[in-house]
């Protein structure tokens, strides 16, 4: 198996980090894997917030309903994307999953919270200080590994089909 698919099988949705800083090298790199997601038309419609205070990622956890660990992170992406690009969606989860695999590859874990059409997207757009133009498509909240669940998961010939989909 190749590089890249053993970070694809091995990357899980990490919920408990331990206590170790995550480092301004690795952080960047997971940036630099997000600058370079697929876009539509190339028009790269996003911004990346980097949350690593305490009392910052503390009102992040209590604002999403979803997301109550991420005071215990050592740091979490906040992405957002220009509300009226056509593909803001699309592009801004590209560069969601770029940032949740570069950190895995450095063995860092994270797990992506929804903030596109949640009740919270415009109260962490405002506590970040983004502009109204751009909406909060995802937070990533990140650290080392404290556990790691392995889920079960559907065999490939669940999941697809080749050329026209057919009932059995």
């Amino acid at each position: 198996m190749n590089l890249g698919m053993t970070i694809l099988k091995g990357r899980r949705s990490i919920r408990k980090y331990k206590d170790e800083k995550v480092s301004d090298e690795i952080i960047s790199a997971a940036i630099e894997g997000a600058k370079l997601a697929p876009t539509a038309r190339n028009a790269q419609p996003w911004i990346i917030g980097v949350i690593k205070e305490k009392e910052t990622l503390n009102k992040l956890s209590e604002l999403a309903t979803h997301g109550k660990f991420i005071k215990d992170a050592n740091v979490c992406f906040a992405v957002f994307t220009e509300k009226d690009h056509k593909f803001f969606v699309e592009d801004g989860c590209a560069a969601t999953m770029q940032i949740i695999l570069g950190l895995w590859s450095y063995g860092v874990g994270s797990c992506w919270i929804a903030g596109d059409k949640m009740e919270y997207a415009d109260d962490v757009r405002t506590l970040l200080g983004v502009p109204e133009r751009y909406t909060l498509i995802s937070l990533i909240p990140a650290g080392y590994p404290a556990d790691v669940t392995i889920p079960s998961k559907k065999s490939a010939e669940e999941i697809s089909f080749f050329e026209k989909y057919r009932e059995d």
